[in-house]
C-alpha cells in the first residue's frame, strides 16, 4: 500500500503529466495553425509521451492498492509569437515536470518508500531526456533567427520524429 501522502502527490503529478499532453497538443494545433507541420508533428510525439508518463502513475498507484481519482486539467496558452517562444515554453515547462519529480523522489525518500522511489528513478532519468531533447531544437531555433529557409528546413526534419514507446512499456503504460 502506498502512503496516503505519496498518494496523493502521485496523483497531483498525474494530472500534471495530464496538463503536458494538454500542453503539447495546444501546441501542436498552434503549429498546424502557422503551416508548420513538422514542427507539429514533434509537439503531437511529446504529446504521446505525456500521455504515457501519466499511465505509468496511473498504474502504479492502481498496483499499489492507491485510488486514481480525476481532477480538471488546467486550461494551456494556445498562441505563442514564434516557433522559438514555444520552444522557451517547452524548456520552461519540462525544468518545472523535473522540479516535480524531485520533489516526489523528496517525499519517497522522507516517508522511506523504496518502491516508489524506485519507480521514480524512471522519470529522473526521463526528465534528462525531455529536457536536452527540447533544448536541442530550441537551440537550433536560436541559430535560425528569422532565417526562413532555415526554420522550413528544421520544420521538415522534425516532421520525422516518430512515436516510439520504451521498450519496458506494456499494453498499459507501465
Amino acid at each position: 500500500m502506498v502512503k496516503e501522502r505519496m498518494e496523493t502527490a502521485l496523483r497531483r503529478q498525474l494530472n500534471r503529466e495530464l496538463y503536458s499532453a494538454y500542453l503539447y497538443l495546444s501546441m501542436s494545433a498552434y503549429f498546424e495553425s502557422v503551416n508548420l507541420k513538422g514542427l507539429a508533428n514533434w509537439m503531437q510525439v511529446q504529446t504521446q509521451e505525456e500521455l504515457l508518463h501519466a499511465m505509468k502513475f496511473y498504474n502504479y498507484l492502481v498496483s499499489r492498492g492507491g485510488r486514481v481519482m480525476m481532477e480538471a486539467i488546467e486550461a494551456p496558452p494556445s498562441e505563442w509569437k514564434s516557433p522559438l517562444e514555444a520552444f522557451e515554453h517547452v524548456c520552461e515547462h519540462e525544468q518545472k515536470v523535473s522540479a516535480l519529480i524531485h520533489e516526489l523522489v523528496k517525499c519517497a525518500v522522507a516517508l522511506k518508500d523504496h518502491a516508489t522511489n524506485s519507480f521514480l528513478q524512471w522519470f529522473v532519468t526521463e526528465q534528462v531526456e525531455e529536457e536536452a531533447s527540447a533544448d536541442e531544437v530550441r537551440q537550433k531555433l536560436r541559430l535560425i533567427g528569422e532565417d526562413a529557409d532555415g526554420l522550413l528546413l528544421l520544420d521538415g526534419k522534425l516532421g520525422q520524429r516518430v512515436f516510439t514507446p520504451p521498450a519496458a512499456a506494456g499494453a498499459r503504460g507501465d
